[in-house]
């Protein structure tokens, strides 16, 4: 089986800079592989808040974490600055898979890639509901 390659900065619609924190590293020097998936919730819910289109406190649709899955390719460290960069690699009817990737600040490839997908709940029944549509719009400029 022959090793991925790290994407490129290039295959990417946003990034987001982002600071890591002492607390990050692990007792091997670097960052420690769950903190990762907290890196891409943060990129991505940080991008649909700044777009007006996740209200966490009070939205009737919120997305749920159904898969994820991260491929590691360099070591980050604290105090290294970072960009979590996201793309929308499918986009359903009440789904949404995200890839994201990241990046330490100004390189070209990526020393981490994932993805994970959101399926998209009425707040309270959680039933699967539609996208609406400036969600929709949102996310389509990502793909």
């Amino acid at each position: 089986m022959s090793r991925p390659t790290a994407p490129g900065r290039d295959e990417y619609r946003h990034f987001r800079r982002l600071d890591t924190r002492w607390m990050d590293n692990d007792v091997y020097g670097h960052v420690n592989n769950v903190t990762y998936y907290s890196y891409f919730d943060t990129g991505v819910n940080a991008y649909l808040i700044e777009k007006g289109v996740l209200d966490i406190h009070a939205g009737t649709t919120i997305g749920l974490v159904v898969e994820t899955g991260c491929r590691y390719f360099a070591s980050v460290a604290f105090p290294d600055t970072l960009e979590v960069a996201i793309r929308v690699a499918h986009l359903g009817n009440s789904s949404v898979r995200y890839e994201v990737a990241i990046f330490k600040e100004g390189e070209g490839t990526a020393a981490a890639a994932g993805h994970f997908t959101h399926v998209y709940v009425d707040r309270d029944s959680r039933r699967p509901a539609a996208l609406p549509a400036d969600l929709r719009a949102a996310l389509e400029v990502l793909t």
